[in-house]
Parts: structure tokens; C-alpha cells; sequence
């Protein structure tokens, strides 16, 4: 009897203990709430999302940023086109980051030439397109400080173009997805995103009759081209995701942004007039392909761009149905990413 009364009190006593003392037994940390993979981590101390600011390697962290830029402005370049990226930059105010993704693997002699280039981000990688560096450099977490993330081509005219004043009207007219309006006399564009005449912006227009539709689509409304996008941080979290890994040239992309925006998405897709560029066709990513069965570079490049266009717009329409399919429902006929 006195065996089971100590018994019974040593037991009593530890969790007196156990109560009033619990890291004594408790001996890991496991918070399901945290991102996957860091649950054994106390919350306090996760930094799920980061930044594209320079720090330097001296002094106190906290008074390293003397400016902490809202807008991010990338462009796949090489090195034949720098004055016309120069001239681009020119036109993105201090608040913006700037990225260069280099397809040809010359960097140095940029910062050699340039003043701006020795503040600017390179990222080197041969023979890769912007969707390529997008999907592995741009994830979401990672540029998420920025309100717009600017995504565009080398070979785009600028002279009646100013990003603040471009971020400005975006702002005003709730743009989650935009471009600016093209000049409608160089070559081949959508006829949504030529430029209008005496508009600030425009959302819909009329293309071939059999292409659009009511409520409004792609390529009559809610579309931009995939040379100069310009996205919300909180659309590119979901354009992020919706890039493939292993399809680089994006095409197919333009019709399926406006899965991306809550309905109707042709309110929050449009075209900046007021701000407007010019496409200058310089097909120098065409050159970057290889000659193969007597096909010059440029025409391997092309074929691979149709192919990826119809690969894409198959898995996004297999995709939605498995989707319907699992709530056994019947997928929408109107779902389709192109015309």
C-alpha cells in the first residue's frame, strides 16, 4: 500500500510539473501552419518571401537600403541591342529594379558601357527566353516587394513611353494585366493592342467576327501580347504558376492570362494608349536556333513556338476538364485559350 501511494504521488507530481513547466517536455517544434517543409521552425523566425534589393556586405543590415524600388522592370537582352535597352531604361524612374537576363553570355562589358548596368541585376544563361528565366528567377515569393513586375522584349521603341506615368494610369483604370498601346503602323499586330488615337485605355475591340464573343474574350478582350506585359503582384502569382517548365517561347500564354483575374477579366485587362511603343521585329532570338534538316535557325526556332502553342492549349483544356470532371460537372464549352 505505501509502494502504490508514492507511486501514485510521483505520478501526481509530474504533471504538476509537466503543467507548470511544459518545455521541460516539450522537446521539438512542429507548426503545420508554416510553409511546407519548414514546420519544424518557429513561426517568428520563417522569411517566406524575399527581394531582388542589393545589400551590402558591411555595417548594420537595417541601414542598408537607402531606397527600397515598388516596380521591377526585366529584360531579355543581348548585347547587340544595348542601346535600345539604354534607351529603355532611361525611361523607368529610381523606383524601379532593373534585371537584365542575358541570352548571349556577355555581361561585363555592359557595365563597361553603361552607368545604370552597375546598379542593375545580370542573370546569364545562353540561348534562353524570358519565359525560361521568368519560371526559374521570378518566382512570386521572391518578387513579391514589387507592385508590378514589367516583363518585356528587347526590341521595343520607347520615345512616347514613361513608366511612372504608365504605373499611374494602370492605377487609376484597375488594371491587374496591361501592355502599352503599339504603334499601329509597324508591322503585324492583334488589333487590340494597337494604339488609340485620343484614348487613355482600351479593353475590348472587334476582331474577326467568329473570334469574338459574348461575354467579351481573348483575342477581342481581356489580351495582351506576351512582348511587354505588365503584371499586378498579385497576377503573376498566378501567371507564375501556370507557366510550363518545359515550354520556353510562352505562346498560348496571351490567351490564357485572363484566367488570372477575377470575372468579368476584361475590366481588369487593357491596353495604355497615352503610353505607347513600338515593336521593332528584330528577330534576334530566331538567330539563337540551330540549322536542322535544311531549315535555318530561325525557322526551327519559329516551328517550336507552334508547337508549343498547340501543347499548351492542350494541357490547360485537359487540365479543366479533369478539374469539372472531379466536381462531375460538365467542363464550360467557352473555355478554350485561343480562338
Amino acid at each position: 500500500m505505501k509502494l502504490f501511494t508514492t507511486a501514485l504521488f510521483a505520478i501526481a507530481f509530474g504533471i504538476v510539473i509537466g503543467l507548470s513547466f511544459p518545455s521541460l517536455w516539450i522537446t521539438e517544434i512542429w507548426e503545420p501552419s508554416n510553409p511546407r517543409g519548414a514546420e519544424r521552425l518557429p513561426s517568428g523566425i520563417i522569411a517566406s518571401e524575399s527581394d531582388l534589393y542589393l545589400r551590402r556586405l558591411w555595417g548594420n543590415p537595417d541601414e542598408d537600403l537607402v531606397k527600397q524600388p515598388r516596380y521591377l522592370a526585366t529584360f531579355t537582352v543581348g548585347y547587340n541591342q544595348r542601346h535600345n535597352i539604354d534607351a529603355c531604361v532611361s525611361k523607368f524612374s529610381e523606383n524601379f529594379t532593373i534585371v537584365l537576363f542575358h541570352y548571349d553570355g556577355v555581361t561585363s562589358a555592359w557595365n563597361d558601357e553603361f552607368e545604370w548596368s552597375r546598379n542593375a541585376i545580370h542573370i546569364s544563361v545562353k540561348k534562353q527566353t524570358k519565359w525560361w528565366y521568368a519560371k526559374r528567377f521570378l518566382h512570386p515569393d521572391i518578387v513579391a516587394r514589387y507592385d508590378y513586375i514589367f516583363i518585356w522584349d528587347e526590341d521595343l521603341g520607347v520615345d512616347h513611353f514613361n513608366a511612372e506615368e504608365y504605373i499611374h494610369i494602370v492605377k487609376k483604370h484597375d488594371l491587374e494585366i496591361s501592355q502599352p498601346g503599339l504603334d499601329p503602323e509597324t508591322g503585324f499586330n492583334w488589333q487590340i493592342t494597337k494604339r488609340r488615337e485620343h484614348s487613355e485605355v482600351h479593353k475590348e475591340t472587334d476582331e474577326k467576327l467568329d473570334w469574338c464573343s459574348n461575354p467579351p474574350r481573348p483575342p477581342c478582350a481581356a489580351f495582351v501580347e506576351i512582348m511587354a506585359p505588365v503584371f499586378s503582384r498579385d497576377a503573376w502569382r498566378c501567371v507564375w504558376h501556370m507557366i510550363q517548365n518545359d515550354l520556353v517561347h510562352g505562346w498560348g500564354l496571351d490567351f490564357a492570362l485572363r484566367r488570372c483575374v477575377e470575372e468579368p477579366a476584361f475590366e481588369k485587362i487593357g491596353i495604355v494608349d497615352s503610353q505607347w511603343i513600338v515593336h521593332q521585329f528584330i528577330p534576334s532570338l530566331g538567330n539563337q536556333g540551330k540549322a536542322d534538316n535544311g531549315k535555318a535557325p530561325w525557322q526551327g526556332v519559329r516551328d517550336r513556338c507552334q508547337m508549343e502553342w498547340k501543347m499548351f492549349e492542350n494541357r490547360v483544356e485537359a487540365a479543366e476538364k479533369d478539374y469539372f470532371r472531379s466536381l462531375q460537372v460538365e467542363s464550360p464549352s467557352n473555355s478554350t485559350t485561343s480562338h
